[in-house]
């Protein structure tokens, strides 16, 4: 498993970015858990209809980010917000994509990051295709897609994995192996060694890294990105990381899991494990600290009022989405309740 800062933020590897784009990131990761905290505070007040936590995926999601070039596609999850983010898509957007709006589903014309998928697995096959049709096009655009160690257990990630394999076309994968599929834990799912050496069976290449250290998924997802670039084909990433919180504001992990497991996962938080090497680094302290952490409040509270001014859509908007014409049969519900 590849790993680069260990858990006290000793370099132990080679730093791929240096000191300022380092702060940039873990600036990032502090206002993507600030979103989070955020997210399940509003699902408990009612104002958001359900909230899947990435509490301590953070590096996982922005390392791997980071390594991207703006206009690379991006295929999500409902758990994949802090990527998602750093790839353009705004926080007021996923916000409303999580109250079940569907204007949620819709991120700025120049953002080519897809709404979040929900249906397990499937999103990975559009991620193939899109990567495919930029090959044939002879543009130097990937696509990424994100997915958690469940997926793999579903038969569109062998389909997508499969075309991406014959086909060379410039996808990385990108699997957060945060230990469970809802309450199902990954060695009841699969009895592969690891997920990265799937990539074998597949004819592309795979490496495991520490998905709680920024610094490992980053250099892991540039290389992947420039060999798909390259026209050398697909990549696997597994990065080993941990869901802290549960499955989803509707999950209770008390039932599932050891509370000392989540004790330990604590302690290998992946915000946490930045910080100090900043701060060996001589690049933190308090002062500068406050001024990230009130940056990130005040930007996601922002995010919340804009999503919550919207007015609510009309029926019109409903029924005027669902056709560039609207047929006849609809015309007629439409009348019927707005009469």
């Amino acid at each position: 498993m590849r790993n680069i800062l260990d858990l006290e933020g000793r370099l132990v590897g080679e730093a791929p970015i240096d000191i300022d784009t380092t702060r940039r990131l873990y600036r990032a990761m502090v206002e993507a858990r600030a979103y989070d905290k955020k997210g399940t505070t509003l699902q408990r007040q009612g104002r958001l209809a359900t909230y899947a936590p990435l509490l301590g995926q953070e590096a996982a999601q922005v390392g791997s980010a980071a390594a991207l070039d703006p206009n690379d596609w991006m295929v999500a999850t409902y758990r994949d917000a802090a990527a998602m983010w750093m790839q353009g898509y705004p926080w007021e957007v996923l916000f409303l994509s999580r109250s079940g709006d569907e204007r949620g589903g819709r991120p700025p014309v120049h953002v080519d990051v897809l709404p979040p998928s929900i249906t397990v697995g499937a999103h990975m096959i559009h991620a193939v295709g899109i990567a495919w049709a930029e090959k044939l096009l002879g543009t130097s655009r990937i696509a990424i897609t994100y997915f958690g160690d469940g997926a793999t257990s579903e038969g569109d990630f062998h389909e997508a994995m499969n075309f991406a394999g014959v086909f060379k076309t410039p996808t990385v994968f990108l699997c957060q192996n945060n230990g469970y599929a809802i309450s199902m834990p990954r060695e009841r799912q699969t009895a592969s060694a690891t997920i990265a050496q799937k990539a074998d069976a597949y004819g592309m290449a795979g490496e495991q890294v520490d998905g709680n250290d920024l610094f490992a998924v980053y250099a892991a997802t540039k290389e992947a990105a420039d060999r798909a670039r390259a026209g050398d084909g697909a990549t696997l990433i597994e990065a080993v990381t941990y869901r802290i919180g549960p499955h989803t504001t509707n999950d209770d992990p008390g039932r599932y899991r050891d509370p000392e497991e989540e004790r330990a996962a604590h302690d290998r938080d992946p915000v946490e494990r930045v910080r100090r090497y900043l701060e060996n680094e001589g690049a933190w302290d308090g002062d500068w600290e406050e001024t990230v952490q009130a940056k990130a409040a005040t930007t996601i509270e922002r995010a919340v009022e804009l999503a919550e001014s919207l007015d609510s859509p009309s029926p019109a908007d409903i029924y005027g989405a669902v056709y560039e014409e609207m047929s006849p049969d609809l015309r007629r519900q439409l009348e019927g309740i707005e009469s």
